[in-house]
């Protein structure tokens, strides 16, 4: 185990009510903080509430990725501010509701972007040609790091190198495959 999460309130589904998810999310930051481990968090429409329980904690964690964001400039400073990782998923691929963070993908510090699937969900819709099922794969990664590139104006292996680094600084996992001789393409 690597992390503790994912974890963090999502207001959009509240499948529980915003007071239990404020209630087991502060259980989940205390144990973090306790076991000295990172966050996977999750934040849906209740980035205000999100910040104001995570920050006093801060200063306790090693470090914390707000997975798969898809918030405001605001709301990603605020994340930036408070010195979390970004994660970006297969969202930015969409063409519909994806717009609004494609124009954030520069703002954000590459030593800060990590990528990620959110397999099986959030299926890249620009995948060319379109996969017979609707299950997102982590082999769909790979179009995920080319399109950020190509959004923030960089190359996709030297980003892919990047974001590497950066999960595995805030995981505090071994050396990377690709730093071992094997590469991917991308």
């Amino acid at each position: 185990m690597v992390a503790i999460g994912e974890c963090g309130l999502d207001f959009y589904r509240n499948i529980a009510s915003p007071e239990q998810q404020a209630f087991a999310f502060s259980a989940q930051l205390e144990l973090a903080a306790e076991l000295s481990m990172p966050l996977f968090l999750h934040c849906r429409d209740a980035h205000d509430r999100f910040i104001s329980l995570l920050t006093p904690w801060l200063p306790s964690l090693p470090g914390a990725v707000v997975h798969c964001f898809t918030g405001t400039r605001d709301e990603l400073e605020a994340c930036l501010h408070a010195g979390l990782y970004v994660g970006i998923t297969g969202w930015v691929c969409d063409e519909r509701r994806g717009v609004a963070l494609r124009e954030l993908m520069p703002l954000i510090p590459a030593d800060r972007l990590l990528l990620e699937t959110d397999a099986p969900y959030l299926l890249p819709r620009d995948l060319r040609p379109r996969p017979t099922s609707r299950r997102n794969e982590p082999c769909f990664l790979p179009h995920i790091v080319q399109q950020v590139a190509g959004l923030r104006g960089e190359d996709s292996h030297a980003l892919a190198k990047q974001c590497d680094r950066n999960a595995r600084r805030l995981f505090r996992l071994e050396e990377s495959v690709a730093e071992q001789g094997i590469t991917q393409s991308f």
